[in-house]
């Protein structure tokens, strides 16, 4: 299994081990699609997303890797009201704050950078009343 896989399953699994405000079971996937259906209850994918490959000058024979994952979050709501959105916006700062320099369980990758370009993805909400949010983590290991 790829170090990416392994790191994304690890994250998986950490979700899933850990209390949030809002109850999920996430679920590692390659291409998460859901029916707008499927999405009246809260979903949370986890997607091996990059890798980039840096050589370290300081010792040619180490290399300093980033594997990048993807949190998604999806949910179908009420309205585009505060307090319909409001609960969902509370869970990404919760997932940001849980992941910050966070190093994963049975590894040494640490979590050296969290982006969130978009709160929640405009047109997703205004079409079809859907809350959608990725955050990218960043686990960096030298190997």
């Amino acid at each position: 299994m790829s170090t990416l896989t392994r790191i994304a399953d690890a994250v998986t699994a950490e979700l899933n081990a850990t209390s949030f405000s809002r109850p999920f079971t996430a679920v590692r996937l390659y291409r998460p699609h859901r029916d707008l259906i499927e999405l009246d209850t809260l979903h949370v994918s986890v997607v091996p997303h990059n890798v980039a490959v840096e050589v370290d000058n300081r010792d040619e024979d180490a290399h300093q890797h980033d594997y990048q994952v993807e949190i998604g979050v999806q949910q179908h709501i009420a309205s585009e009201a505060s307090a319909d959105v409001d609960p969902l916006m509370d869970l990404m700062e919760e997932l940001t704050d849980y992941w910050r320099g966070r190093v994963l369980d049975d590894s040494d990758a640490v979590c050296v950078e969290l982006e969130q370009p978009a709160p929640y993805f405009k047109p997703h909400l205004a079409e079809m009343l859907v809350f959608t949010s990725v955050l990218t983590l960043t686990f960096r290991l030298r190997r």
